[in-house]
């Protein structure tokens, strides 16, 4: 296959991994009670977010937390685990979908609250879900020819106005029951931060080797999940159709370069059971290697590989196996070997 969806990095490891947890807890039985109006006249059951989605609960920010100041902070646990020096970063990748205003970019003002030099590169991605892989995959390239040495990739996510927007709009409107279920996925979503830093590999001979990855598209599909502020609108059966076609076809491409069968964690996008009980069948992977947190947290777009990543890294030791994947609105599909 022509162009660059297929990569091998030579010399990039991961150095650390923070995450910011969000403090407010929203129940979805909390969203049953305040929906239970719009619930009885739809002939809807109650607990459809714990049967279906297996999403029992998500975090919301408290009133004086902000998804950036919350990026800042994980990023600077992570530049403090890596034992890496602000003024050693020569890039920074803000990968959030959430962004207050459309100038400036969100990435400037993490720039500052890191305190990183004048001289580190700094900028947004905005790829749905897969920006925070896509965002590690640039840095990658970049430490590998020799542009930086260190890069940030970061992520901070508010869920809380789609979220509030989206249970006024169900609770006081007379919407079909069609209307209700698309925007069924917005109550799912929660609120998080995460980042990363990536270095030589030669330099830490301690950190976990990224070794590199596929990215596939199949962007005729760019219309069944789309979201703003006010809410985000899902074909769910045509996305997860869509979405597991494409994860299929990448995964059996990759097999010329990779062998993915028997990794020893796969940290995917976290977004239900559904999905999740779904791309297991169609891979054939080991279920009992694909640790959720959607339960908890619900989902929390881009940041919810490195969430989940950071939950899991106490369990693993140095020679695992791990791949991050996932799946974008969009449609777009990404996945990434680290050797821990």
């Amino acid at each position: 296959m022509n162009g660059n969806a297929t990569t091998k990095h030579r010399n990039v490891s991961l150095l650390s991994v923070a995450s910011t947890i969000a403090t407010r807890i929203t129940t979805s039985e909390e969203i049953d009670r305040r929906l239970a109006p719009a619930l009885k006249r739809l002939r809807l059951p109650q607990g459809l977010l714990q049967r279906v989605a297996g999403v029992h609960e998500r975090r919301n920010w408290g009133e004086d937390e902000r998804f950036d100041d919350a990026a800042i902070s994980a990023g600077k646990r992570a530049l403090a685990q890596a034992q890496i020096d602000p003024g050693q970063v020569g890039l920074l990748i803000n990968t959030s979908v959430t962004r207050k205003h459309l100038e400036p970019s969100v990435a400037v003002r993490i720039h500052h609250g890191l305190g990183l030099p004048s001289s580190a590169i700094n900028f947004d991605i905005a790829n749905a879900c897969l920006g925070f892989v896509n965002g590690m995959s640039l840095a990658a390239g970049l430490i590998d020819s020799g542009q930086i040495k260190y890069a940030v990739v970061i992520d901070g996510e508010d869920a809380d106005e789609i979220q509030h927007n989206t249970i006024e709009r169900l609770a006081n409107s007379d919407l079909p029951r069609s209307s209700f279920m698309s925007e069924f996925a917005s109550l799912t979503l929660g609120s998080g931060a995460a980042a990363a830093v990536l270095g030589p590999a030669d330099a830490h001979p301690r950190g976990h080797r990224m070794l590199g990855g596929v990215t596939r598209a199949a962007t005729e599909f760019n219309d069944l999940c789309v979201g703003s502020v006010d809410g985000m609108f899902t074909n769910a059966k045509a996305l997860l159709k869509g979405g597991l076609e494409l994860v299929v076809s990448a995964w059996k491409e990759a097999q010329q370069d990779w062998n993915w069968s028997s990794m020893d964690r796969y940290i995917i996008h976290q977004v239900s059971d559904v999905h999740t009980d779904s791309i297991v069948k169609a891979t054939g992977m080991d279920r009992s290697r694909v640790p959720l947190t959607y339960p908890r947290f619900g989902n929390v777009g881009p940041a919810s590989i490195p969430i989940t990543l950071e939950q899991e890294s106490g369990k693993l030791v140095q020679g695992d196996r791990v791949l991050l994947m996932g799946v974008g609105s969009g449609l777009n599909t990404a996945m990434l070997e680290l050797a821990w």
